[in-house]
């Protein structure tokens, strides 16, 4: 898709770093043309940092499409390239977000989905090996069961592990914060929760931490342990419940999306809970899922161990040994 260069300010004069490799940054979104691919590439353009966004699809038409959607967008919005294509996009990419994979049902859990994408997941990554990655390329991996497929990500990629990431329960958490906010009328920006570990069933929430613009929820009026419950049990079945009403998400898991690219790309080194293969935090090992994590422009900077409630810890030690059967047994079906 033919695109116009952007001509400097009158009277500004851009300075070396400007033209710096790092400073101009290009998103491809494999699975550009579906549902979550699109929101995320619609929220991208709505921050107006990535530089360049690529829309990767199997689909060439629909791709392309949506491409010219949302380019239709830009002079609302920011001044950058929408493109659309396949693989070739890859060896230019400084960030590679993997959208695609089959829709989970209804009915299904996301662990349930692992038999029917694995042998795709497996098919693009090594199509985006065969195309070429940069050495510095970060891959935040969007399909799922997220936690699983990150962990064959970091193995197969041949990349760093710390820039490959997981979006893991980002998405939860802000649908916690949501549901939170929508029952207390408070704030959306103020309502802090975290959910760590699977993004799945065994997610945990992190109520030692949760505040409301730097109360603590447990002494907010009007809190109780029912609403606690309720509430929770709600975000953990969101997905599902979008699902079943409109056929599947897209918006918030856009802006989940955005929020992890955006630390990358401006190196914020927000504290965000992604999912990436562990190595000792929280005494979890060899796992892949999300706990505090440092995100910047290398990726995952480093993850921290908050200070948990008991049971929460040993909650989470169990999300993670969860998890492991089914890693197991992907290993094992992908050699």
């Amino acid at each position: 898709m033919p695109s116009l260069p952007i001509p400097s300010p009158p009277n500004i004069q851009i300075s070396a770093p400007f033209d710096k490799r790092e400073s101009y940054m290009k998103v491809s979104i494999v699975g550009g043309g579906g549902l979550v691919g699109s929101c995320a590439a619609f929220a991208l353009q709505c921050s107006g940092i990535a530089r360049e966004i690529a829309l990767l699809d199997v689909n060439a038409d629909l791709a392309s499409g949506q491409a010219l959607d949302i380019l239709h967008g830009a002079p609302s919005t920011a001044d950058q390239i929408l493109s659309a294509g396949s693989y070739e996009h890859i060896p230019s990419s400084d960030i590679i977000c993997i959208t695609a994979g089959l829709r989970r049902k209804p009915d299904e859990t996301r662990l349930d989905l692992i038999n029917r994408n694995t042998d795709l997941f497996v098919q693009i990554l090594q199509q985006i090996q065969s195309a070429g990655l940069q050495p510095t390329a970060k891959v935040l991996v969007v399909s799922n069961p997220v936690d699983i497929l990150t962990y064959v990500a970091a193995k197969q990629l041949g990349l760093p592990e710390n820039q490959v990431l997981g979006l893991g329960t980002q998405l939860d958490t802000i649908r916690f914060c949501s549901l939170i906010s929508a029952e207390l009328r408070t704030p959306p920006t103020q309502t802090k929760a975290l959910i760590l570990g699977e993004h799945g069933d065994s997610m945990v929430p992190i109520w030692s931490s949760a505040t409301v613009g730097g109360l603590p929820l447990d002494k907010y009026p009007g809190w109780t342990t029912a609403a606690a419950n309720q509430l929770f049990q709600r975000a953990k079945g969101s997905g599902a419940e979008v699902i079943s009403k409109k056929g599947g998400a897209g918006f918030a898991v856009g802006i989940a999306i955005r929020d992890v690219i955006d630390s990358i790309i401006l190196d914020r080194r927000r504290i965000l809970p992604v999912s990436t293969v562990q190595a000792g935090c929280y005494g979890i090992h060899d796992v892949a899922l999300s706990v505090p994590t440092i995100v910047g422009h290398s990726g995952a900077h480093d993850r921290l161990e908050l200070e948990l409630w008991p049971k929460e810890n040993q909650a989470l030690r169990n999300s993670a040994n969860s998890l492991k059967p089914t890693l197991d047994a992907v290993l094992r079906r992908i050699g």
